[in-house]
């Protein structure tokens, strides 16, 4: 299938702002540590890390975006702390943009996350993001000594205080769940200012509009479902922030998805249905959903499914037919949904790359959107 330039295509300046560039094409991941199916055994965290940072150099060498790592504090992931694994990443990198996906704010303190991704915005000469959210899994909250009856309100108070902190040198800031700030200074201060805040959301309408009355980018997650359900959610959000009073064209949205690429499509549905289905289903089991079956897994990843699985060419075509929908500015693909072989995602990583990032980029550059 030909590709062709959407309607509305984006215009942003390069990083060093000297092209108009299209989309900004990345990878996030989780560092899952699952038990392989094949082999019966379990990844150490240790050699998934080591896999994670050769990742992260090869996304940079082939020139994409952003590369995002998640937290987890459960077995079955190898990351607890997004920050320090980002921090290696920055020392051995050159170009890409290395954010959280998520920092679970609501369970973290607001000044140590600033100062952390601070530190990695100096290591990478200004290269670092903080997408804060919710987060999915809930172990953190008893882990460090929160209650689940204030999921909601430690969220928006500790939001609250993370974008006084990349405000201001000095911050005076009062509220329930933390102990007071008076007037102190908190260092380091990062290369960008100010330091790039992402809200990643699900889709709850709620957490949309927080994002858009903030004026922060909004981060969405489609992993399940006709993406076409989605736009309300993005129709929400940029009528939600023209009513607070900011200009919604200038505000990016990211899509991230669950995914995989080889070089045809019938290898990349192979290669990616085991893992997929034994993380849908282990983790169904936690939430009562019914084992995930290689029928979902297929129509999930036909055009209008969420999962970005094929060759190349279809991984484009799918990323094009979602930007008619979403005029998205920045487009996240989780490739490692499970336990997938390190080669076989080393060359994911170099298709994604290579082929999908310059096509993607190029069919979105041009003027100004028109809506």
């Amino acid at each position: 299938m030909a590709t062709r330039r959407p309607r509305g295509a984006v215009v942003r300046r390069s990083h060093t702002g000297d092209r108009l560039v299209g989309m900004e094409i990345g990878i996030y991941t989780f560092a899952e540590t699952p038990m392989d199916p094949a082999t019966g055994r379990q990844l150490g965290a240790q050699q998934r890390i080591r896999d994670l940072l050769e990742e992260i150099e090869l996304a940079d060498q082939v020139g994409l975006d952003v590369f995002g790592v998640g937290e987890h504090h459960r077995p079955d992931y190898a990351v607890s702390t997004p920050a320090i694994v980002l921090a290696a990443a920055a020392a051995r990198t050159k170009r890409i943009r290395l954010t959280s996906a998520v920092t679970v704010l609501s369970s973290d303190d607001p000044v140590r996350v600033f100062q952390d991704f601070a530190t990695i915005d100096l290591i990478s000469g200004g290269r670092a993001e903080i997408m804060a959210g919710r987060g999915s899994f809930i172990e953190s909250f008893p882990l460090f000594g929160y209650d689940l009856a204030d999921y909601d309100e430690l969220f928006t108070e500790k939001l609250d205080l993370l974008l006084k902190l990349r405000e201001n040198e000095r911050v005076t800031w009062a509220g329930k769940h933390r102990a007071p700030i008076d007037d102190l200074p908190v260092f380091p201060r990062p290369v960008q200012d100010p330091l790039p805040v992402w809200i990643a959301v699900g889709g709850s309408p709620p957490s949309v509009i927080r994002a858009a009355a903030l004026g922060l980018p909004m981060a969405l997650a489609i992993i399940g479902g006709a993406p076409e359900r989605f736009k309300p959610i993005v129709d929400l959000y940029r009528e939600a922030a023209d009513k607070a009073g900011h200009d919604a064209s200038k505000l990016p949205i990211s899509i991230n998805s669950h995914g995989f690429l080889a070089d045809d499509a019938q290898e990349a549905a192979d290669l990616a249905f085991p893992p997929f289905a034994e993380m849908m289903t282990r983790i169904g089991r936690e939430r009562g959903w019914p084992p995930f079956t290689r029928r979902q897994f297929d129509a999930e990843a036909t055009l209008r499914g969420a999962n970005f699985i094929g060759s190349p060419q279809e991984v484009i075509d799918k990323i094009l037919f979602q930007y008619e929908l979403f005029r998205h500015q920045r487009f996240l693909i989780q490739l490692t949904v499970g336990p997938m072989p390190h080669a076989k995602v080393m060359r994911a990583i170099e298709l994604l790359g290579t082929e999908v990032a310059p096509v993607v980029r190029r069919e979105t550059a041009g003027a100004e959107t028109d809506g």
